[in-house]
């Protein structure tokens, strides 16, 4: 037992020092509670056009089934936060991108730095077998970081971290070696409701519950057709993602700030006013884009929410 804690320790060192900002172990099996709070998700239809989350159930809830033998996941975190992002909070008359999208495609950071810390355990322990993943398989990832002792699932059904707040990104490693696992923290969101009060379209429909189909992150990328007029005015000047529960989360007060360069805000795709983006064709938007997380969107989606994020600006200006 000394020896198996001895190699999760330096398991973990080392993902901190290849940048990552913690690293937590949890015992790969079943997890029945959350899946029948998913099915229930699921049959109430609060995923919307999101089909694929309905693909794969059993080994969304047992990571056994992924990865056959595994008996471990281990769960990194990677900041996303910078300086800059402070300029953009509660900004209403200038088009906004959300943070986690602002720098490069977080699956191609996380990833090679996770294929770094897979190796690092395969040679330390004489051989390995698993997969890495990150935000890109049927992986319940804030579950295994929460299981993993890396925070909560708060009431926005972000995960929340006392140190290290919500702006990262959750990678994993499934492995078929057993070691010491983590004990999970406790909830410290209290009676603190300003995520809920915060969204504008009432996507949190009840504590650590969202209605998927109202959050302003699907409405402007995987929504496919048109939004509902109703719900436009609403989206304000998000031209992709949303970032408005975390903003006003009490624990991103103190988030620490991205280690990793790739994922800082880059200033050609933050540093335009709306116009600039109204005028985008698609070449320069592939172009813009290439190697970014926003390429989910495509560029019609693209251009239908700058249009929508245009009147909303034009509004607020004339009530100025």
């Amino acid at each position: 037992m000394l020896q198996q804690q001895k190699i999760t320790e330096k398991i973990r060192a080392h993902a901190l020092q290849l940048g990552f900002d913690a690293c937590g172990f949890a015992k790969a099996e079943y997890l029945p509670k959350e899946a029948r709070r998913l099915e229930e998700w699921l049959l109430q239809n609060r995923n919307g056009t999101m089909g694929w989350m309905e693909n794969h159930f059993d080994k969304r809830v047992d990571p056994t089934k992924l990865v056959p033998g595994s008996k471990t996941v281990v769960s990194v975190l990677a900041s996303y936060h910078h300086p800059k992002h402070l300029a953009q909070i509660g900004v209403s008359d200038r088009p906004l991108i959300s943070k986690y999208a602002q720098g490069r495609d977080y699956h191609k950071v996380l990833k090679k730095k996770l294929k770094h810390l897979f190796g690092f355990t395969k040679e330390l322990l004489g051989g390995l077998e698993g997969r890495i993943f990150t935000d890109s398989a049927p992986v319940l990832d804030k579950v295994w970081a929460q299981r993993a002792g890396l925070g909560w699932i708060g009431k926005n059904s972000n995960l929340l971290n006392q140190d290290i707040g919500s702006f990262f990104f959750i990678g994993e490693m499934i492995i078929d070696a057993a070691l010491s696992y983590d004990a999970p923290v406790t909830d410290h969101c209290g009676t603190c409701t300003r995520c809920i009060d915060a969204c504008p379209t009432d996507a949190i429909y009840e504590p650590y519950r969202v209605d998927a189909t109202k959050c302003i992150s699907y409405l402007t990328i995987e929504l496919k057709e048109k939004m509902a007029e109703e719900l436009q005015p609403k989206v304000k000047n998000w031209i992709y993602g949303c970032d408005i529960c975390q903003d006003v989360c009490p624990w991103n007060s103190k988030a620490v700030l991205a280690q990793f360069e790739d994922l800082h805000p880059r200033s050609y795709v933050t540093d335009h006013d709306i116009d600039y983006w109204q005028n985008l064709t698609e070449n320069q938007y592939n172009k813009i884009f290439e190697g970014s997380a926003i390429r989910r969107a495509k560029y019609d989606k693209f251009i239908s929410n700058v249009e929508v994020a245009s009147q909303n600006i034009q509004n607020v200006n004339a009530d100025e």
